[in-house]
């Protein structure tokens, strides 16, 4: 089937593509990914429903997830966007570069969320300042070292851009006290990292 054209700069593909890195989200998670405003973003999804490529869910998780018919559009428009550009290889060398850091981000996750207590691994109740201003410490350095990657990216295809605003804002609000911006909740470092990694993947068509 061919589906619609749809430019890069579409909100409806910002939208769609959004629920195919994150999986099911609300309004409010969908205005803090793509930055649109939530009445602009719903309009997106009312429209991408009628369409059959988005469907609200209720019962566990509510909020809006991507059909098997909308993953194959995001799929086909993605790519496009990317060959359009001619960005594949930019986005594959910032691919490369984001790998090298992944396994670090990974480990510091960890320690944010066990600590050593009398020589074994223990939850991190957050009760040491000491510890978590040095894992923090931590973090900042890598993501000292992930803004390049992120500027990379965003040169390549301006929708990455976002990234760099969120992992920011999250740093920022874990450095201000709020721990569950580091890695727990849906805003937090690591879950946009995630999703970002996932991007990737997406937009390369690659399998993890």
């Amino acid at each position: 089937m061919t589906w619609p054209e749809a430019p890069a700069t579409d909100t409806g593909l910002l939208v769609l593509h959004a629920l195919r890195c994150a999986g099911t989200v609300t309004l409010a998670r969908l205005h803090a990914i793509t930055g649109l405003d939530e009445a602009d973003a719903e309009s997106e999804l009312i429209d991408l429903g009628a369409g059959g490529l988005v469907t609200r869910l209720s019962g566990g998780i509510p909020g809006w997830g991507l059909t098997d018919a909308g993953r194959a559009v995001d799929a086909e428009r993605i790519t496009r966007e990317l060959e359009t550009a001619g960005a594949r290889e930019r986005v594959t060398a910032a691919y490369e570069r984001f790998l090298v850091l992944n396994p670090e981000l990974l480990d510091l996750c960890t320690a944010w969320q066990l600590r050593p207590v009398d020589g074994d691994m223990a939850l991190n109740d957050h009760g040491d300042p000491g510890y978590d201003s040095r894992v923090l410490a931590r973090f900042v350095d890598l993501d000292r070292r992930a803004d390049a990657v992120c500027a990379e990216l965003s040169a390549a295809l301006p929708r990455f851009g976002r990234y760099r605003i969120r992992l920011t804002e999250a740093l920022e609000r874990a450095a201000a006290g709020r721990s569950e911006y580091v890695a727990d909740g849906t805003a937090s470092y690591h879950i946009v990292w995630a999703e970002l990694h996932e991007d990737l993947l997406a937009t390369l068509g690659l399998r993890r």
